[in-house]
């Protein structure tokens, strides 16, 4: 599951130590435009012993690749081995009117990124001419001082996983190629071939085997139970800040996404009131048929339906989002989840 620290980070960590035992596998700590990511994660790594912690995301242009791999690999080094590196390349919202960065060539800056991540990690000299990184800067670019360096410490592992979270189909086909996970959002079982079919065959095509399988990171809310049903109605505000307010008009990730699952009217429903600061309209517009069908709602018997689904569509971790008014709440959704999955 992600980390949610609104309500206090102490509180927080206490709480992933409880859902740890409960059998929670990997706890993504976010970033988007709020404190750090690097900062809770090593906090974490602390406090826990087995579970994963991964990073939901590492913008790509927030930092240097170099720093990027450091990042990964300290991580990975006071955590002992228990780092999944997810980055991803936001959005020009946050990354040009936050950070002040160019948000350029998504595609080529995650594929060098990588790249130059993995050598660090072999402790290999990094030397890397590419299109938009190159290491150490020619001499006409700076003091011509720079030279070819390799990282001091030993990483724990040389491999640490790099999860990629994508959605239009090269990125998609990109990570299918390169990552050894993927973290697609509001994935929807039934209409996961017709969408990322293609893209995924295509990037699987030129992957080195040497990466193993990928595993794919679905990300559903969570509620079992026989009286859960009016929750379906609590995922609504946040399907319709993605789909119609993250974004403008023409340029929303999300908004393209709702359209491929077959929902063109509605997206741009959602989106024409969204922008037009009628959120609440916006959020009744909804469909209640896509709600449930990217989100793990219902009675047991249900939710184990459900489950299946998405393992048939290629699915390997679920990274849920638990509905539940309490922290004894939302452990008791995770030891229930468990007992389906296992």
């Amino acid at each position: 599951m992600a980390l949610n620290y609104s309500g206090g980070f102490a509180e927080a960590s206490e709480e992933v130590a409880d859902l740890e035992r409960a059998g929670l596998d990997i706890i993504f700590v976010p970033e988007a435009y709020s404190f750090d990511a690097v900062s809770a994660l090593g906090y974490l790594a602390a406090k826990t012993s087995t579970i994963q912690l991964a990073s939901g995301i590492f913008q790509i242009y927030t930092r240097t690749p170099s720093l990027t791999a450091m990042t990964a690999a300290g991580l990975d080094y006071v955590s002992n081995g228990r780092f999944v590196m997810g980055i991803g390349a936001s959005g020009p919202q946050v990354i040009e009117g936050f950070h002040g960065v160019k948000y350029d060539a998504p595609l080529g800056r995650t594929r060098e990124l990588v790249d130059i991540c993995r050598q660090v990690w072999r402790r290999e000299k990094v030397q890397y001419d590419g299109k938009y990184y190159k290491i150490p800067l020619p001499a006409d670019q700076g003091t011509g001082l720079g030279k070819p360096l390799k990282l001091i410490n030993h990483p724990v592992r040389e491999q640490i996983p790099v999860v990629i979270a994508s959605l239009g189909p090269k990125n998609v086909a990109l990570t299918a190629e390169i990552a050894e996970g993927w973290e697609p959002i509001f994935f929807h079982p039934e209409k996961a071939e017709s969408v990322w079919g293609e893209a995924l065959a295509a990037g699987k095509a030129k992957r080195d085997p040497s990466l193993g399988e990928l595993n794919i990171y679905a990300g559903p809310a969570l509620a079992i139970g026989d009286d859960v049903e009016p929750m379906l109605q609590w995922i609504k505000p946040h399907l319709a800040l993605y789909i119609g307010g993250m974004g403008a008009k023409g340029k929303n990730f999300y908004n393209d996404l709702a359209c491929r699952y077959g929902y063109e009217e509605e997206a741009e429903k959602i989106q024409d009131l969204y922008l037009a600061g009628k959120k609440e309209e916006a959020t009744a517009a909804v469909p209640d048929e896509l709600v449930r069908a990217v989100s793990l709602i219902g009675t047991e018997s249900f939710v184990k339906e459900r489950v299946a689904a998405f393992e048939a569509a290629g699915v390997t971790t679920l990274t849920v989002a638990p509905l539940a008014a309490d922290r004894a709440g939302r452990v008791a959704q995770v030891e229930k989840l468990r007992a389906i999955v296992d």
